[in-house]
């Protein structure tokens, strides 16, 4: 029995010395849950974001230091104490009045929660359940009026305010409750060393090129409520502000800085644990001083244009520019001249505005021709008319005569095109004939305008992008129309894939974004994303190549190029309708202007695309015309050259 007993004690000790080695080489674990449960700990109320930077390095959007008073709940706290609070710091800071919610709030905290506004027939209706908790709040807000608000000193008005801010939001989060703090209002609030109070640095963004790209850049706010459960599931607090719009919501996640952490001590201070850490900076493709330059040149062509007559509706103009090898943006300006003679920056409509482009588009509707054998390479015909059954007579901008698949393209004959389009339906053209054009016809011009980027999403990195408007109406003189570039539209930002899909031969991924660094050191590298190969093999792709040098070297596009340059592109005159009086329907007729290219033709280095809307109206084919889209490439592209 003896024996058993000391074997047993012996299994006792030899079960607590196992644990105790254990806990012991486990002390860091357990010691970090002690803390965990017995030590409280909070957040800075805010950290810097990281910069935007040029793709040279120049900032565009820094951070600046805004003096801020915070609050923290203090664990067991009473409302007493909290009031109190609210009184001292309204005493010190100037700050706005509470609202009259806010001041009957805090009365009501003041005069015994308002128990003595309900009468004892009230409460019993609230005791048997006939009236609400909630109807007995609303009856308390009510009864207290603006005479007895009257009898409250201006003290009482601002701590109603400070004490609604304090509340706010979730219990232990970190309540801002005043930013811009003068600076002697500051050091007050410091020295007074307030429970739970604390005066920070918050930040703000700042831009150092002002107004330009500013709605590219993006802004922050406050969490979106139909946001919160996600920002919430991914660590931020509620009152956290955050990127909202476009690049400062698009890399959220890189810029957004990391807060300060504080231990809260026994008598409610705090120590610094850890620093906050700016987040990381955004460097875009953008080169600021091309940027500048090209909406100097814009508001200068604008400007020049607007001395001729029909120009009534001329006020807008965009340009991009960008590398057609990797689909990075070096520039993207839209800007409007105002009926008061001041701009607007109207950047973000190259990704959500669309036009008609018209024979701009004709790089990629007679690959239509050669991918299905309508075009005989070198083949002469002559340019001619068009008439369908019931449907007027269409034609180039004049007689071209005898031109082969080159010329067509160089002097952008619409007559050749509409062959093609013809073609497709299987007819041979005869005058007055029906094409019984299909939606399968349709589709044929669709997936080729598609392969190169236009009626389909680019993928740019910028939220919000759309597309152009794509004709839901099947008919044959509209089939003729899709094949010039008169019938669907397309926005600025498919235009420059379109044209950089030419250059390369695959359709590439636009992007603004560089890359994302921590200092020196490459966080992410954006790399080459390739979408698609263009739906034509590289012998048919080579000449459409061939044939759009021609557009710029002799052809409609003469004037809009240096010969030097060795640019290849296209250009397009479109009927386009206007909205004079804003009432939502579109009552004029006007002449938009495009141009789409790149250059050199070997190895290119820079694309451009250029889209005046509206530069002429009642049919006034005038001088203005050459202010639009080619004065406005012809200086940007010389300027690139000459610069780059």
């Amino acid at each position: 029995m003896k024996k058993n007993m000391y074997l047993f004690l012996i299994a006792i000790f030899s079960v607590l010395l196992i644990r105790l080695i254990f806990i012991w080489s486990n002390n860091d674990f357990y010691t970090m849950a002690l803390e965990n449960k017995t030590l409280v700990y909070v957040n800075g109320g805010s950290a810097p974001r990281g910069r935007i930077l040029d793709t040279n390095g120049k900032v565009l959007v820094d951070n600046i230091g805004v003096k801020t008073i915070y609050y923290n709940k203090i664990k067991d706290i009473t409302t007493a104490k909290e009031i109190e609070i609210a009184y001292t710091l309204a005493n010190i800071l100037s700050i706005e009045q509470g609202s009259v919610i806010e001041q009957k709030t805090l009365w009501l905290k003041e005069n015994n929660n308002g128990n003595d506004l309900i009468t004892n027939e009230e409460y019993r209706l609230f005791d048997e359940r006939k009236i609400t908790q909630e109807e007995i709040n609303n009856l308390k807000y009510e009864r207290i009026t603006s005479e007895m608000l009257n009898e409250e000193n201006e003290s009482f008005r601002k701590a109603a305010r400070i004490y609604s801010l304090m509340n706010n939001g979730y219990a232990y989060s970190k309540k801002e409750i005043l930013k811009n703090v003068q600076e002697e209002e500051y050091a007050q609030v410091i020295e007074s060393n307030i429970p739970g109070v604390t005066g920070e640095l918050s930040w703000e963004r700042i831009y150092l090129y002002e107004d330009t790209l500013k709605n590219v850049l993006g802004s922050i706010g406050n969490i979106p409520k139909e946001e919160k459960e996600y920002y919430l599931s991914n660590g931020y607090e509620l009152t956290d502000t955050v990127g909202i719009s476009y690049l400062e919501k698009q890399y959220e996640e890189y810029l957004k800085g990391t807060k300060a952490k504080y231990l809260v001590n026994s008598d409610n201070t705090l120590t610094l644990i850890e620093e906050e850490q700016r987040g990381y900076d955004l460097v875009l493709s953008i080169d600021i001083d091309i940027q500048l330059k090209v909406e100097e040149i814009i508001k200068d062509k604008i400007l020049l244009g607007k001395k001729y007559p029909n120009t009534t509706y001329y006020k807008d103009s965009y340009a991009l520019v960008s590398d057609p090898l990797s689909g990075q943006i070096i520039a993207m300006a839209g800007l409007r001249y105002n009926d008061d003679e001041t701009w607007s920056d109207i950047s973000l409509n190259v990704i959500n505005k669309s036009f008609t482009i018209g024979s701009a588009v004709k790089g990629a509707t007679i690959a239509v021709g050669y991918k299905y054998g309508l075009v005989e390479m070198g083949k002469y015909i002559n340019d001619s008319c068009i008439k369908l059954y019931l449907t007027p007579q269409k034609c180039s901008f004049k007689n071209l005569g005898r031109i082969n698949d080159l010329e067509a393209l160089a002097y952008s004959s619409n007559y050749f095109q509409f062959l093609i389009a013809i073609g497709i339906t299987g007819n041979t053209y005869k005058p007055n004939m029906q094409l019984n054009a299909t939606q399968e016809h349709f589709k044929i011009y669709r997936d080729m305008l598609a392969s190169f980027g236009l009626g389909v999403k680019t993928n740019i990195d910028l939220p919000g992008e759309t597309t152009g408007i794509i004709g839901s109406k099947v008919a044959d003189d509209l089939l003729l129309n899709l094949a010039i570039g008169q019938y669907d539209t397309y926005t600025p930002i498919e235009v420059l894939q379109y044209i950089n899909s030419m250059a390369s031969g695959s359709r590439l991924a636009l992007s603004v974004m560089k890359e994302i660094k921590d200092g020196d050191e490459i966080i992410y590298e954006n790399a080459i994303n390739v979408l698609n190969d263009v739906d034509l093999n590289e012998e048919y792709l080579n000449r459409i190549r061939e044939g759009l040098k021609l557009v710029l070297s002799e052809g409609t596009g003469k004037i809009y190029v240096r010969d030097d340059l060795l640019a290849v592109g296209k250009t397009g005159t479109s009927e386009s309708f206007y909205d004079s009086n804003n009432d939502g329907l579109v009552d004029v007729a006007t002449i938009t202007s495009t141009f789409a290219g790149y250059f050199p033709e070997e190895d290119p280095k820079f694309s451009v695309v250029v889209i005046t809307p509206n530069i002429s109206h009642n049919n006034g084919t005038n001088s203005t015309m050459y202010y639009g889209a080619s004065k406005i490439t012809k200086d940007i592209t010389s300027f690139l050259a000459d610069n780059y």
